[in-house]
Parts: C-alpha cells; sequence; structure tokens
C-alpha cells in the first residue's frame, strides 16, 4: 500500500482491466430467479435469510452458484447495488468470488481473505496462492473464500487507458518542461486530468461508488448469501482497513477478524505518505546494514556512506534518466518505486544488490524489473488493473490538500524523515486526486467497534509499507482489538511463517483463543 510518488508528476499506482457491468435490477420484495444461480450445475449457496430492509432483500438473499475453475477452486458471481444508499437506482455492480472448499469436509464456515492494495485481486490470490495465503490447519476447517473489491478485476472494474502505451506514458513519463517551473505545473495538471477523464469516459458510473465503506457493506452482503451467520476475515495490509471498518459497522456480524500489517483509519493522505517514507528510509538503511552477509553487496563503505551514494545516484537519473531496449527512462521515480518494491520483504533485498550493481553500468534491466512487477506490467502489457483501482479508491477515501504552503511545509517535513529517498517532492501536491471527477465525502475518524468479538490486530516492527505505530493505534482504538507483535524487516508478519505468529493466528481462528494482548513475538528473542 504505497500511496504517493514524491518525485513524479502522477502518483504511484497500477492497471488496465475490463468492466462488468449487470443490468439494472428491478427489485421487490422477492428474489428475482435470475438471481438463483447464473450459471447451472454447480454447488449453490444458502444464504442466511437474515432480516435486512427490503430494499436490500434480494442481494443478501440471492444464491450463488459455484462451478469448478481449474486448480481444485470454485468460482461464482454476485450482484451488488451500485449505490449502498440508493439500491436499485441505477445499474448495479457483479463481484467476482472464488473459494477452496475445506479439505477436512466440514468447514466451520467460510474465512475471507482480502490482500490489500487498495486494487490488488483477492480473487487471483485465493485461486491461485491458497498454500500461502493460509496454513493447512486453516484450509482444513474453513472454505477459504477470496473476491475482488468493487472497482478490481474481475469484478466490475475501474478502466482508465485502454492503450498499455498511454498508461506506460503516465506511469513512466517525464515531463518535458524544467521541474517546478509554470510550464512544468500546466503539464503535470494536463497529465492528470487527462488520465481522469479516461477513467471517467470508461468506467462510467463506478468510478465514484468504488470507495471503502461501499466495499465493506459488499462485504457483509457475501458473508450473508455463503451462508456465514459471522464474519471470518482475515485481511493483510489495505484489507485490514476493509476490516476494521466492517467491524465498526457491523460489529455484531464480527466473527474472527485478523489484521495483519494495519492501517490506521485516522490518517490523511499526508501523514500516510510522511510515515511511509520514514519507513522505507528505515527499512533502505536496515538492508545497507546487511548488505554485506547477502553476497556481492555493491556498497563496501559504512551505512551512511552507502546513503549518500544512493543519493547522488538520484541526483544523476534525475539529469540524466537511462533510456532502456523499450524506449522507457528510468529516473529518479522509477528507481524510488523499485527500491520500495524490493523493501516489502527481506526476501527481496538480493534484487536491490542486483540492480545497484547494474546500475554502475547503465543496465536497468533489475530495475524496471522491480518497477514493472509493482505495476503488474509484462511483456509491455498490463496484467490487472491495480493502479486505476488503486487511485480511484484512495481518490474517495482521502480529502486532498491544495494550499501550496501546507504541501511545501509537507514536503519539507516528509524530506526530514527521508533524506536518502523523498526529493524535492510535488509542490502541486496531489494533484491527480485534486481533478479527480468524484470527490472524498465525510471524515477521517477512528473505529471502535463497540461490542465486536475479540480483533487480533497484528504489526511489523521493521513494516516499511504500513509501519507499526498503525497496528498500536488501530488496536487502540478497537475496544477488543488486541496486539500481536512481530518483531523483523518487511510488510506482513503472517508470511513469514514463524510459529510464534502463525500458530497463535490459527488458533485464533480455529478455536478461538485469543493471545494474550500486548505479546511480542521476536525470532532473535530469548
Amino acid at each position: 500500500m504505497t500511496r504517493t510518488s514524491t518525485r513524479k508528476a502522477s502518483s504511484r499506482r497500477v492497471l488496465a482491466a475490463s468492466m462488468l457491468l449487470v443490468p439494472a435490477l428491478l427489485l421487490s420484495g422477492c428474489v428475482p430467479s435470475w438471481l438463483q444461480g447464473l450459471v447451472s450445475g454447480g454447488t449453490v449457496s444458502t444464504p442466511t435469510g437474515e432480516e435486512v430492509a427490503d430494499d436490500v432483500r434480494p442481494y443478501y438473499q440471492q444464491v450463488l452458484t459455484w462451478t469448478g475453475c481449474g486448480g481444485g477452486a470454485e468460482c461464482a458471481t454476485a450482484v451488488a447495488p451500485l449505490d449502498w444508499n440508493n439500491p436499485g437506482e441505477g445499474d448495479d455492480i457483479e463481484l467476482a468470488l472464488v473459494r477452496h472448499a475445506a479439505t477436512g469436509g466440514t468447514p466451520q464456515g467460510s474465512l475471507f481473505i482480502n490482500p490489500g492494495g487498495p486494487g490488488a485481486s483477492g480473487f487471483d490470490f485465493v485461486r491461485d496462492s491458497v498454500d500461502f495465503a493460509v496454513s493447512a490447519e486453516l484450509r482444513e476447517q474453513f472454505d477459504i473464500v477470496g473476491w475482488d473489491p468493487r472497482g478490481v478485476g474481475r469484478s466490475s472494474a475501474v478502466t482508465c487507458y485502454t492503450d498499455p502505451a498511454d498508461l506506460d506514458e503516465f506511469i513512466f513519463g517525464i515531463p518535458e518542461a524544467e521541474f517546478g517551473t509554470p510550464e512544468w505545473g500546466a503539464e503535470v495538471i494536463a497529465g492528470s486530468i487527462d488520465f481522469a477523464e479516461a477513467c471517467a469516459e470508461n468506467t462510467g458510473p463506478l468510478l465514484g461508488f468504488v470507495d471503502t465503506n461501499s466495499t465493506v457493506r459488499d462485504l457483509d452482503m457475501l458473508r450473508a448469501v455463503v451462508g456465514d451467520e459471522q464474519l471470518n476475515f482475515f485481511g493483510y495490509s489495505y484489507g485490514t482497513d476493509i476490516g476494521a471498518r466492517y467491524a465498526d459497522r457491523f460489529a455484531d456480524k464480527v466473527g474472527r477478524l485478523v489484521l495483519d500489517g494495519a492501517t490506521d483509519p485516522t490518517t490523511t493522505t499526508f501523514e500516510v505518505v510522511l510515515a511511509q517514507s520514514e519507513g522505507f528510509e528505515n527499512a533502505l538503511r536496515a538492508y545497507l546494514l546487511g548488505c554485506p552477509d547477502l553476497g556481492s553487496c555493491p556498497f563496501p563503505g559504512s551505512v551512511d556512506e552507502s546513503l549518500t551514494l544512493i543519493r547522488e545516484l538520484y541526483e544523476r537519473l534525475g539529469e540524466e534518466p537511462i533510456e532502456a531496449a523499450d524506449g522507457r527512462f528510468f529516473d529518479g521515480a522509477v528507481l524510488d518505486i523499485a527500491i520500495a518494491t524490493a523493501l516489502y520483504d527481506e526476501g527481496s533485498w538480493s534484487f536491490l544488490s542486483q540492480m545497484f550493481t547494474e546500475l554502475r553500468t547503465g543496465v536497468v534491466e533489475t530495475g524496471f524489473l522491480l518497477a514493472d512487477f509493482y505495476y503488474g506490467r509484462e511483456n509491455g502489457e498490463y496484467i490487472d488493473n491495480s493502479l486505476e483501482a488503486f487511485i480511484a479508491i484512495n481518490c474517495l477515501d482521502y480529502p486532498v490538500e491544495t494550499d501550496r504552503a501546507v504541501i511545501a511545509e509537507q514536503n519539507a517535513q516528509i524530506r526530514a524523515v527521508a533524506p536518502t529517498t523523498a526529493g524535492e517532492g510535488n509542490p502541486l501536491g496531489d494533484v491527480l486526486c485534486a481533478n479527480w471527477p468524484h470527490q472524498f465525502e465525510g471524515e477521517l475518524r477512528p473505529v471502535s467497534g463497540a461490542g465486536a468479538a475479540p480483533i487480533l490486530v497484528i504489526g511489523t516492527t521493521g513494516d516499511p509499507a504500513t509501519p507499526y505505530i498503525w497496528a498500536e493505534a488501530l488496536a487502540e482504538q478497537l475496544e477488543s482489538g488486541v496486539l500481536l507483535t512481530w518483531v523483523g524487516e518487511g510488510h506482513i508478519a503472517y508470511d513469514e511463517g514463524d510459529p510464534c505468529i502463525n500458530d497463535l493466528v490459527d488458533a485464533y481462528f480455529i478455536t478461538g483463543a485469543v493471545p494474550v494482548d500486548g505479546l511480542v513475538c521476536d525470532p532473535d528473542g530469548p
């Protein structure tokens, strides 16, 4: 969940997919027959049948048909209202789901998974990587369910540019005018407006309804449709925001929730960027400290000497970007996202060493490999719409600061905590969301989940993407929050596979056993 670039005109985010809108659903007190299952011949769900408002009852009572879709998975499509505040008015949307049935044969229920983003595909994550997402013990006890939230992937999706070359220019293009000049500002604003207009034209009304609060309401409907009285949910990174907001709105429906790599729902865009900038700067220091142990370390000096070399590399690339074979230019912004991508997980540090080694001789292969991995780009094509969804969701979820004096002060604060990677900062601020056709509404406020069952919140002390202080803040906000700490580097704790974390999480899901609040798992401790 990397918010924005402080170097590039456009924001840092990821890609292209088709949008599937179903015809408007005429709502009544009964369930339309076509909602009884869009495909014949599969296993059908048994909705809970719980009491809900008349105007949303058809959605809550729809019956899913699960059909085999390869690799032992089953897929289904659900229908949700475009606008939960006005269900039945305008087009409905489709939500794509996938599940791996419990291997034990008699599941406790479903366990919904969201891998983060916003914009990441929960469908792909569960279908293709279920054994990475959860343990064999959880697979035995639960049907593991993933879905693409509204705006994402196989669900009704945000679509902006339809030509990959246009998206390449948006992500990797370098303004022709000199940085900071009025001409530069006009060029940056024009590019942002062009992108926003393409998103509005190619996405349609959906673009105004991909906010996280709408996804939370989708999730509650999906819980009921699969037949679960209470929600069991495992959210990573941005997925913790979905889970926390769910607990706040539907506290009585909370079963067992684990929020790993937690976010703080009260943070502004600036506070997110500030914390992440400091987090990635610290993670870069950690990499440089451990670099000699990786073998073939390109930095023979001290950590501070190495950081100076990296700052100089940023400056050189800003003045003279390196052209790749495909015509794209590797500048400071691409270096920035390449470094951040590798710092998400300590297991990827070797890619940093390889990239820095190559850059000495003007080779950008590994650098673009990392950046393309982040942006979902393969062989010149974008394999998903994660960037477009990321932007669309965040522009609805966060207010935009437009006061140039405030933006200048914020950029100074970011440079202070991230002197190596922050650069000058964009003096215009978030021009993309400032020119977005739909704006943030409401307020950023803490969650409480008053009355919810215990919720497990996990934070990693060296997490650059969702800093540990956010996990502390979220656990404090939730009345039933229980904080579990992983001492280590990288983003997310459960995927480290350490028994201290994973055994506690698995026992919580399977038996309801709640860890002691404040428990610390330190692999290097006593």
